[in-house]
């Protein structure tokens, strides 16, 4: 949805800006760790490679949300563009991803996703080891739209984070939940249904709006499907079965 608006919104009006103008590089606050050095020190906190997330460790270095930009090893797609991640909270970053702030009025998210479209196969060195310097990414060209024109982006990634926040704590739920269903630890059978669906009957809101929130997607989606099919005894034994 923002890269379809940030299109249309180029074709109205389009500046052309060096990197270099637009962000800060961080590189310089990376500490990379050894497979050793994370086996000591599981943590609660992303440990950031140039693709993905490699490990979770004891301590973060950033704090906040960045862009994360592949330097050596995987730094392009296979349509031309680069590898790019966007990340916010707490983690640690390896020396492996060059590390975005941005530095001007245009946001980060703004500047992630002109990035997403550019193409970088010019920048790209290195035969065997594929690597983009700091040099040659400092005088990569993108384009952008006005500042004025973006407003709405700030929304559209508070939703995203918002969005994946939600989706680990549900993950977590599982993962804490699903073993004990399993051992029987906790058992289902005896639990009232129908005292829950009285309950769920007394704030049933109106599904539109409330998958228009995009707040916690599954919840939502569920209770939906739940409350407008009307089919309780249905969601009463996929639940006991769950």
């Amino acid at each position: 949805m923002a890269t379809a608006r940030f299109e249309r919104e180029l074709a109205d009006e389009r500046f052309v800006f060096r990197l270099s103008e637009l962000v800060e590089l961080e590189d310089s606050k990376r500490v990379p760790l050894n497979s050793r050095d994370r086996e000591n020190r599981k943590g609660p906190y992303p440990y950031y490679g140039a693709t993905s997330v490699m490990d979770y460790v004891d301590g973060y270095l950033f704090d906040g949300i960045r862009v994360l930009l592949g330097e050596d090893g995987t730094v392009i797609r296979e349509d031309g563009r680069p590898v790019l991640q966007y990340v916010w909270g707490k983690y640690w970053v390896n020396n492996h991803a060059h590390i975005l702030k941005a530095k001007t009025d245009y946001s980060l998210e703004a500047i992630y996703i002109a990035l997403a479209r550019t193409a970088i196969n010019h920048i790209v060195t290195g035969a065997v080891q594929m690597k983009i310097s700091q040099k040659n990414l400092n005088g990569l060209e993108v384009e952008l739209p006005s500042r004025e024109s973006l407003d709405y982006l700030k929304d559209v990634f508070s939703l995203y984070r918002n969005n994946v926040e939600e989706s680990k704590r549900l993950e977590r739920l599982r993962d804490a939940l699903l073993p004990k269903l399993m051992s029987g630890e906790i058992d289902v059978s005896k639990v009232d249904l129908t005292q829950l669906n009285s309950h769920l009957a007394e704030y049933r809101p109106p599904c539109r709006g409330l998958r228009s929130l995009v707040l916690p997607g599954l919840v939502a989606n569920l209770f939906c499907v739940w409350s407008e099919s009307g089919q309780q005894s249905r969601f009463q034994t996929f639940a006991a079965r769950s």
